[in-house]
């Protein structure tokens, strides 16, 4: 116990000849209701469970006393070793070695470190931590947004309430007070239900993230509390920080300008701006409009990152969901539908096959439209050194599903080797040209791991039909894929196969991916709520602007220009940003495509999954900074087009 660290959590620990303890973990486990059970071993000993422990280690499925073991007759043994030099994996391996020098060769049958454990332990919620980290930082990103803009707007369209409350005698630093109030009260209220419902989800979230191997107590009371500070204590602070450098322009601004609705004109960068693009052959309109963001630098570079925000999320968007169609699409490149036909079995509904395994396949084979066969036996094996059994997939036929989903390696060829998905690989610390011995119905078989798989149930391996004919020589039941030629109709196909014998049920596959629908959706909406908010921070900005500018518009409303005009010079303002602002968000947003598709863990992705991109698509990225600033600017354009010339000039 000292070694392995083993944790009782029912019952107590076996002393005594007849008794066990059972590994049970502590998520699962019945209580005190099996205590006292009676189990017998092969060899005929009862003995009763008088505990339910846990191992991270998995070293055993159970554990009794010295006395009892040597009363069962091992005919293997097991070591448990802690070593000094513990921190890499070629240290552990050294050290074993160096531990297991002098034994007859291939004694030892397997062998496992902490750190392969550890990982395998995280191997599934590790493939969380992308999509986690991004969208945490996308979300920190938005909230900062929204504060800027809501205080920035709040700053300009409460001008005559700033004037009002230094005419009454606030002082500048008292007026800086009321306008980050304004905020941090919403923004402690937010993160306060925002942290609650996090620690909320925490638990379920961490018991799907953590279901890649079975033991530990993963759940959230191992959630450090400092998180929960930090989220509301960080939180209101990102969105104060981000409120005052609007709420010090309430500061500054002086009392008479702020009551006059800020109408006095400005001088200053813009205008010259606008002097050198009016010197230019741009239509005037378009160049008053591409000289409105130099009026107002910070407020440009808030909406510039929103622009860029919402365009690093359609390209993000646009990767995975590329990626996720070409994933859905493996073993299906050639259009042919798959039909999936099953032998009768025991059920007492379902008639047994009159025909053998190899004579169904040979029929399957004959029926008009059927281009390829695939017999699949499913089994439950043993792999020495892991007391949990593992399904493997026995495959006998057609081998041209491999040529897409082998990513490393190749497809086994024979009784001694096998492949797997790299969860798989990853949980039990096998990489290609490892070994690993199979058990089942006790009989053994090495096997050697000679490719990696896009992705593999966990657990579960696949080999060849003649592995399954050495562990399992008097086993029948199979299943079968057929791949049928482009065009063949599937349901004939399907007919037919009935017709053929009445012991055989056949069933076109889904043409989909649950996955694949699962990611493009979230993708999707993920798009569409971040497009929409970088829009709001275009729509804040062009209103803020047009509200500033309500002179100049009146003005130039008063010598000819029509309502129309108004809009085109508006839209025009941002559509620049917009251009510009797809220009780094493009790139941001390959990158975390690459980031996410390539620590996902659970699925390998090959490189031509993940080289996606291309002229066409990335112009259309180009273009949808446009459209974000475009979709933003339109409805405050046609307010701006709608005011009259007499409400906007009545403060000259």
């Amino acid at each position: 116990m000292t070694v392995d660290r083993i944790e009782v959590h029912e019952g107590h620990w076996a002393t005594a000849p007849g008794e066990i303890v059972v590994n049970w973990s502590p998520q699962d486990s019945p209580g005190t209701a099996l205590l006292g059970t009676k189990l017998e071993t092969p060899g005929g000993a009862t003995l009763t469970v008088v505990g339910f422990a846990t191992s991270m280690s998995k070293s055993a499925s159970a554990w009794v006393s010295p006395e009892q073991m040597a009363a069962l007759h091992p005919t293997s043994a097991q070591m448990l070793y802690r070593f000094t030099d513990f921190s890499t994996q070629a240290q552990l391996s050294a050290s074993l070695a160096r531990a297991t020098t002098g034994l007859p060769k291939e004694s030892l049958a397997g062998a496992q470190t902490y750190l392969t454990l550890k990982q395998a332990f995280s191997a599934l919620a590790d493939s969380y931590l992308p999509f986690m980290t991004l969208f945490g930082i996308l979300g920190l990103l938005v909230s900062t947004l929204i504060a800027g803009n809501v205080v920035s707007g709040a700053v300009v369209s409460g001008y005559r309430h700033i004037g009002v409350l230094k005419a009454l005698g606030f002082t500048p630093n008292q007026v800086v007070a009321v306008y980050l109030t304004m905020l941090s009260v919403p923004a402690v209220v937010g993160c306060v239900l925002g942290t609650l419902a996090g620690n909320a989800l925490a638990g379920p979230i961490l018991k799907v993230a953590f279901t890649g191997i079975n033991a530990g107590r993963a759940s959230v009371g191992d959630i450090s509390p400092w998180g929960s500070v930090a989220c509301l204590v960080g939180m209101p602070a990102l969105v104060l920080l981000a409120a005052l450098v609007p709420a010090l322009r309430a500061q500054r601004l002086p009392a008479a300008e702020a009551i006059s609705a800020g109408g006095a004109p400005r001088a200053g960068r813009g205008l010259r701006v606008q002097r050198l693009l009016g010197a230019t052959r741009l239509p005037r309109l378009v160049s008053l409009g591409l000289g409105q963001p130099f009026t107002r630098s910070g407020r440009t570079l808030l909406t510039m990152t929103a622009i860029i925000l919402g365009v690093t999320t359609v390209t993000l968007s646009t990767g995975l969901t590329s990626t996720m169609v070409v994933y859905g699409k493996v073993g299906r490149e050639d259009g042919g539908a798959r039909i999936h036909v099953t032998t009768g079995g025991s059920s007492n509904d379902r008639t047994p096959p009159r025909l053998s395994d190899p004579q169904i396949e040979t029929r399957l084979r004959s029926l008009p439209g059927a281009e390829e066969v695939r017999a699949r036996a499913l089994s439950q094996v043993n792999t020495t050194g892991q007391t949990q059994p593992v399904f493997a997939d026995f495959y006998r036929g057609d081998d041209s599903w491999y040529e897409h989903t082998i990513v490393k390696g190749r497809a086994p060829a024979g009784a001694g080797e096998i492949v797997a998905g790299p969860a798989f690989l990853t949980q039990r610390g096998l990489k290609l040209g490892d070994r690993a011995t199979l058990e089942l119905n006790g009989r053994k078989i090495t096997a050697t791991v000679v490719g990696q798989l896009i992705e593999g149930n966990v657990p579960a391996l696949e080999a060849t039909w003649d592995c399954f004919a050495q562990l399992a020589p008097d086993a029948h039941d199979t299943e079968y894929t057929v791949r049928l030629a482009p065009g063949a109709d599937a349901r004939t196909y399907a007919e037919a196969v009935a017709a053929l014998n009445p012991g055989l049920h056949a069933s076109v596959t889904d043409s989909g991916n649950a996955g694949t629908a699962t990611v493009v959706t979230f993708s999707t909406v993920f798009t569409v709520l971040l497009t929409l908010v970088a829009s709001l921070g275009v729509f804040n900005t062009v209103l803020l602007n047009t509200r500033e500018r309500r002179r100049d518009l009146g003005m130039l409303k008063s010598i000819g220009m029509t309502p129309r005009q108004v809009v085109v010079m508006t839209v025009t303002s941002v559509a620049g940003l917009g251009a510009i602002g797809g220009l780094p968000g493009i790139p941001l947003g390959i990158v975390a495509h690459r980031l996410v598709v390539d620590h996902v863990g659970v699925v390998d992705f090959p490189a031509y999954m993940k080289d996606v991109w291309h002229a066409p698509q990335l112009a259309m990225m180009l273009l949808a900074g446009v459209a974000i600033a475009v979709l933003g600017a339109l409805v405050p354009a046609r307010s701006a087009a709608r005011m009259t010339i007499a409400s906007v000039l009545h403060t000259e």
